[in-house]
């Protein structure tokens, strides 16, 4: 077992964010038991938290993203990431590559929780699982199989996100998936989880008549989603 510790931390790298990729279908066939679903919808609110926490609340690029280890005896929350495109210029950070730097850095850290070496680094993706707000896009579906992780959970489709204006490469991270059967590891892949709340974080960026996300409101001219006055923060991380 790798030296994860049992306690709900966590770490907010700010200088490392990214942006979110895209998504697909909906939560594919498999059924989860209720306390399954249950676990993937708290961590996936700590992913859309992710957003307030680096960026905000109505983040135009809302991808958000969660890093989480549930083979320790708690679920340990390693690292989160959000979609830094607009803030760094560097077109490759969308959330779940931001939240694979940030958790890098926190696993290496020489001095931080984990202290893991290089090699330990890329054997522990393998029993992580990557929350995030939207379907991951071809180039971050790939990042993600490239790592080995456990599982990654997504809220809205890529299909969704063209509904709603995104540009968006067509192709799904299922798809994507099916193709990388040559590596040595397996990622289980879970979509649609908290859809009914993940699609509105991308619904109004290009519809002047949608309705701002949880937090915020149109600004004097209705052309963009700003901070409320008074922000009420629903998704605020309470333990499992």
């Amino acid at each position: 077992m790798l030296p994860f510790s049992n306690s709900f931390c966590v770490f907010l790298l700010s200088f490392l964010l990214t942006p979110v990729c895209i998504a697909t279908d909906d939560r594919p066939a498999q059924q989860t038991s209720n306390d399954e679903e249950a676990k993937q919808e708290f961590w996936m609110r700590v992913a859309i938290q992710a957003l307030r926490d680096l960026n905000s609340p109505c983040s135009f690029e809302a991808f958000g993203t969660a890093i989480v280890n549930h083979t320790s005896t708690h679920d340990d929350l390693v690292c989160i990431g959000a979609n830094a495109i607009s803030s760094t210029g560097n077109p490759t950070l969308h959330g779940e590559i931001a939240g694979i730097n940030n958790c890098t850095a926190v696993l290496s850290d020489p001095n931080g929780k984990y202290r893991l070496l290089p090699a330990e680094v890329s054997e522990a993706y393998k029993h992580l699982t990557l929350y995030t707000t939207a379907e991951p896009c071809p180039m971050c579906a790939s990042a993600i199989r490239w790592a080995g992780f456990h599982e990654c959970v997504f809220g809205t489709s890529i299909a969704t996100l063209r509904k709603f204006g995104w540009s968006q490469i067509d192709f799904t991270s299922h798809e994507l998936f099916a193709h990388t059967s040559g590596l040595k590891t397996t990622t289980n892949l879970v979509g649609g989880v908290l859809a009914d709340e993940t699609d509105g974080l991308f619904a109004w960026q290009f519809d002047e008549l949608a309705q701002c996300p949880l937090g915020c409101e149109r600004d004097a001219a209705g052309q963009t989603c700003t901070a409320a006055a008074s922000d009420s923060d629903e998704y605020a991380k309470t333990e499992l």
